[in-house]
């Protein structure tokens, strides 16, 4: 076990998105690293959290005194039949358990994108916001806010479908016109930064609904859209301008680092990728 030394004030205000060092690192692993390195959050993935076992991660999180700002993730609502929508919701409702399990602060939805076949968008938009109102019920009983998590338009096709904040925004108004604070947003830089009305929509999303805060940069050139997300500093993302404007939205909650780098950080030393995830954040917002 390596020891690491920190006393930065700032990095308790870090979350690490276990993606981060996934192909490094068990989730058992990656939960002491955090400890070790004295990183204030963690977002575990579903798949990770199978292997470990829920019961199990949960009393080793809580034994190191993490923050769990996510699991990662719901969501993928659309399909071809109604089968296929109806094994969706059932396994948003085992993920929403998970998390409560947990004492995650939100599950983050990556909500889908077109069934196999279909060039039908629209439907595919109309599939989510029926899914997430069949599972929102059970997510407020349980005390667990959802968070649709906008992605790149680049993603539409396969993987969700909601791009933008304006989009996110507006299924929150239909299905919580209360702000009761049950389903808000998940903002990744990743995804959002391009967008001309960001700073607007980050303010109309205000405290209620800005429930995770993602962080990392986007490299000039990018060599792959999904697994060469680069550290923060590396890009060209305003990561500090982004930042100041979530906290005049209301936002408090804990930066989480989130990189899929199959080139870069996958393969470097998890203690060294960990460290620099803390000095970037430091420097970079």
């Amino acid at each position: 076990m390596t020891e690491v030394a920190t006393a930065h004030p700032e990095d308790r205000l870090l979350s690490l998105n276990t993606a981060t060092v996934r192909e490094q690192w068990t989730l058992e692993q990656i939960i002491d690293g955090c400890q070790r390195h004295g990183i204030g959050g963690i977002a575990p993935w579903r798949d990770q959290l199978a292997i470990c076992g829920v019961d199990k991660a949960a009393a080793m999180i809580r034994d190191c005194g993490l923050t769990v700002t996510g699991l990662c993730r719901g969501g993928m609502f659309p399909a071809d039949d109604a089968a296929g929508r109806q094994r969706a919701i059932d396994d948003n409702l085992r993920a929403i358990d998970d998390a409560r399990t947990l004492g995650a602060e939100c599950l983050v939805l990556v909500v889908g994108g077109l069934p196999p076949g279909s060039r039908d968008i629209a439907g595919a938009r109309t599939m989510v916001r029926d899914g997430i109102g069949a599972v929102l019920a059970h997510a407020r009983a349980a005390g667990m806010p959802l968070a649709i998590e906008p992605l790149h338009p680049m993603y539409a096709a396969e993987r969700a479908c909601i791009n933008t904040m304006a989009q996110a925004l507006e299924l929150c108004e239909e299905l919580d016109p209360g702000r009761t604070g049950a389903l808000g947003l998940a903002v990744d830089v990743y995804h959002v930064w391009w967008d001309p009305d960001l700073e607007a929509r980050i303010a109309e999303a205000g405290r209620e609904r800005l429930l995770a805060f993602h962080i990392c940069d986007w490299l000039v050139p990018t060599r792959d859209l999904l697994v060469d997300r680069g550290m923060m500093g590396d890009g060209i993302i305003d990561l500090a301008g982004i930042h100041r404007w979530m906290t005049a939205a209301g936002y408090d909650g804990l930066r989480e680092v989130e990189i899929f780098s199959a080139e870069t950080w996958w393969k470097r030393d998890p203690d060294e990728v960990l460290a620099t995830c803390l000095d970037r954040h430091r420097r970079c917002l």
